[in-house]
C-alpha cells in the first residue's frame, strides 16, 4: 500500500504538540508492516535546510497568490513531501499564529493550498508515485476531500483523524473563492458551518472513514458536551467513526537510553531515577526533598484543567510535596503559576516555554506527572510518563481513561494499577487525587510495584498501527 499522510506538523522536524508527535511516528510503525507512507508538510523556515538536498517534483505558477513547489526528502527514516510556498510559510513566528498571538490572516490560503496540493498528488499529478489511500489529519488538512469531490475525478479512499475537535478551521463565506471552491459544496453537507465555511466539517462530511484518538473520545464526540458543534454530524456518520488508541516512538522516549538524563535506569534498575529528580529539582529551583514530586509538561490552557491545579496548591505543597511546571499558554495562567513560585519557593518551580530536552527530563526525574483536562482526545505526557515510571494523575476523560488504570483497591490487590485517576473534575476530586497519590508514595513498596508496572505498560505504536492497516486495507480492497 501506498499512503500520503497529510498534516500540517511532523516531529522531529516541526513541532507544537502532540499531533507532530503520531505524524512522525506512526509512518515508521506501519512501513514494518509492508505500507511506504509519504507524509506532506507546508515548508515553514524550520525545514529550509531539508529543501536544500530535496527534488522538485512539481511546480506551481500561482498557488492561492505565488508560486509553489512540491519537493521530495528523505530524512530521519521519514518519506516527505514539502510544500514550498515561501508566500504562505516562510514567516517568522508559530506556526498558526503571529507575534501578537492571533491567527495569521491567512490561514485558510496557507492550508487551503496544502489540501490543494495534496488532492493533486491523490489524483495522479506525480508521474513517479500515486497513494492508494490518502489520510488527513485534523483541519488544516480538511478541505483535501473537498477538492477531490470537486474535480469529479477517479480519487483515492479518504480517511480523516480528529486530534482535538476544538479546533474546526472556519473562515467566512466570502473565502470559498479565494479557496478556489465550487458554490455547489458551500451545503450542509459539505464544506458549509452555519453560513462559514470550515475545514474541519468539509473532511468529517466528506471523508470515506473518520477516526480519532481513542475509543473513549469516539464515544464523547457523539455528546454535546464534547461534540463542539459536530456532534449531530458525527452521530449520523457513527458507522462510520472509530477511536484509534495513539501511541509513543518508544525509541526516542526510552529510559534506558534517553541521553538527556544523567543516568539511565529501567523498570529493572530505578535507582538512577533519582539522580534525575535531584536534577529536576536544581533546575527548577526546588529544594532538596524526599517528598513525591509531581510535574506539569502542558499547554497552559483552561482544557487542560489548570485553573483546578493553582487551587490545589496549598494542599499539595501542604502535603510535603512539590511541583514543577513546564509549559506556556494564557498569560493569567503563566502569571497564576509563576506567582505560585515566589509564594510557595523551593516548593513550586515554573518554567514558562516549551523545551523538549527538558521535558524529557522532567518525565525523568518526577515521581508523578499532572493532567486534570476537562477533555484529552488522547493525550501523549501520560503515555510518556508510564514510559518513564512517572504515575500519571489524570482525570477520566478521552484517552487519560483508556490509557490509566486506576489504583484503587481493587486493581492494587490485582496488581494491575498503573496510575490515579479522578472524577468528576473538580477541584476538590483533583485534590483528592493529589492526596491518594501521595499516601501511595508514602507507601514505599506499594509506589515501587506500581512504577515498575507503569513502565511495562504497552505504550508504542504496533497494535494501534496494526489497527490503521486494517482499516485502509479494508477501504483499497474495496
Amino acid at each position: 500500500m501506498k499512503l500520503l499522510y497529510v498534516a500540517s506538523e511532523c516531529a522531529p522536524f516541526v513541532k507544537t504538540g502532540g499531533l507532530a508527535d503520531v505524524i512522525g511516528a506512526v509512518p515508521k510503525s506501519l512501513a514494518d508492516m509492508g505500507a511506504g507512507v509519504r507524509v506532506m508538510l507546508p515548508a515553514y523556515p524550520a525545514l529550509s535546510d531539508l529543501l536544500k538536498s530535496g527534488k522538485a517534483l512539481k511546480k506551481y505558477k500561482d498557488l492561492f497568490g505565488g508560486s509553489a513547489r512540491l519537493m521530495s526528502v528523505s530524512s530521519q527514516g521519514i518519506d516527505l513531501l514539502l510544500l514550498d510556498a515561501p508566500h504562505l510559510f516562510d514567516r517568522t513566528g508559530s506556526l498558526y499564529i503571529d507575534a501578537n498571538g492571533e491567527d495569521w490572516d491567512d490561514n485558510h490560503l496557507r492550508f487551503g493550498a496544502l489540501s490543494y496540493a495534496a488532492a493533486d498528488v491523490a489524483q495522479g499529478s506525480l508521474k513517479s508515485w500515486r497513494p492508494d489511500l490518502v489520510h488527513i489529519h485534523d483541519w488544516q488538512a480538511g478541505l483535501v476531500p473537498a477538492y477531490l469531490k470537486q474535480s469529479g475525478k477517479p480519487a483515492p479512499p479518504v480517511v480523516m483523524t480528529i486530534h482535538n475537535i476544538a479546533f474546526q478551521g472556519v473562515f467566512p463565506a466570502s473565502t470559498l473563492s479565494e479557496l478556489k471552491l465550487s458554490k455547489t459544496l458551500f451545503t450542509p453537507d459539505g464544506v458549509e458551518y452555519w453560513g462559514k465555511v470550515s475545514f474541519l466539517k468539509a473532511g468529517l462530511a466528506l471523508s470515506d472513514k473518520i477516526t480519532t484518538v481513542s475509543p473513549s473520545y469516539a464515544n464523547e464526540l457523539l455528546t454535546p458536551e464534547f461534540g463542539m458543534g459536530m456532534e449531530g454530524l458525527l452521530k449520523a456518520r457513527q458507522g462510520d467513526l472509530s477511536g484509534i488508541l495513539n501511541g509513543i516512538d518508544t525509541d526516542v522516549w526510552n529510559p534506558e537510553n534517553d541521553s538527556v538524563l544523567p543516568a539511565v535506569y529501567s523498570a529493572r534498575a530505578l535507582k538512577n531515577k533519582a539522580k534525575s529528580k535531584k536534577a529536576v529539582q536544581k533546575r527548577f529551583g526546588l529544594a532538596p526533598s524526599d517528598g513525591p514530586l509531581f510535574c506539569v509538561i502542558s499547554r497552559l490552557t483552561k482544557q487542560k484543567g489548570l485553573d483546578l491545579l493553582v487551587d490545589c496548591l496549598p494542599g499539595l505543597v501542604g502535603r510535603g510535596a512539590q511541583l514543577a511546571v513546564l509549559g506556556t499558554g494564557d498569560k493569567d495562567f503563566q502569571k497564576a503559576f509563576k506567582d505560585a513560585s515566589a509564594k510557595y519557593q523551593g516548593s513550586v518551580g515554573t518554567i514558562i516555554g516549551y523545551d523538549e530536552q527538558l521535558s524529557h527530563l522532567l518525565q525523568g526525574g518526577a515521581d508523578a506527572i499532572l493532567i486534570p483536562s476537562r477533555f484529552e482526545p488522547c493525550g501523549l505526557t501520560q503515555l510518556y510518563g508510564l514510559r518513564y515510571g512517572t504515575i500519571p494523575v489524570v482525570a477520566r476523560t478521552g484517552g487519560l481513561a483508556d490509557t490509566v488504570i486506576d489504583a484503587n483497591e481493587a486493581a492494587l490487590v490485582a496488581d494491575c494499577a498503573t496510575g490515579v485517576q479522578f472524577n468528576p473534575i473538580t477541584t476538590q476530586m483533583l485534590d483528592v487525587a493529589i492526596g491518594r497519590t501521595c499516601a501511595l508514595f508514602n507507601a514505599g513498596k506499594t509506589w515501587d510495584k506500581m512504577t515498575r508496572r507503569a513502565m511495562r505498560h504497552p505504550v508504542g505504536w504496533e497494535s494501534s498501527a496494526q489497527a490503521y492497516h486494517q482499516l485502509y486495507s479494508a477501504l483499497v480492497e474495496t
